[in-house]
């Protein structure tokens, strides 16, 4: 597809939608939200690159194979169910700690994070795989 009109909105919605499903990961766990919905947001924005600019540019603008992308989010999904294992919990247990961050207060952080972003990572890698085929085709 060589529109104009569609490149010239994919330019100014990507970087939107990029994130708008960052904010919507991290909201996630006071406000609706999460990891999944999130990696679809992400998604529909590189879905909407690759239909505006096609699969190749698409992938170069990933930079990382979409099967990569989910390799790293099941095993961040997977780590953050285990820490509490090796703590003597039941798997998916969720285990809070401080960050002290220089200059801002302490932040509470903990492994449901971790998992939500796991999950950020499989779906986008997911959908990405599944767009980008599709383009190929």
């Amino acid at each position: 597809m060589n529109s104009t009109i569609l490149q010239t909105a994919t330019r100014y919605l990507l970087p939107m939608l990029l994130v708008i499903s960052v904010v919507v990961l991290f909201q996630g766990h006071n406000l609706p939200g999460g990891g999944f919905i999130a990696g679809l947001i992400g998604a529909s924005g590189l879905a909407l690159h690759g239909m505006a600019f096609g699969p190749k540019s698409t992938r170069e603008a990933l930079r990382i194979n979409p099967a990569t992308v989910m390799g790293v989010g099941l095993a961040a999904a997977l780590g953050s169910g285990l820490f509490a294992v090796f703590m003597g919990l039941p798997l998916l247990t969720g285990i809070w700690f401080n960050l002290e961050v220089p200059g801002l207060k302490t932040i509470k952080v903990g492994t449901p994070v971790i998992f939500d972003i796991g999950v950020y990572l499989v779906v986008l890698g997911v959908v990405m795989a599944i767009v980008l085929s599709l383009l190929e085709e």
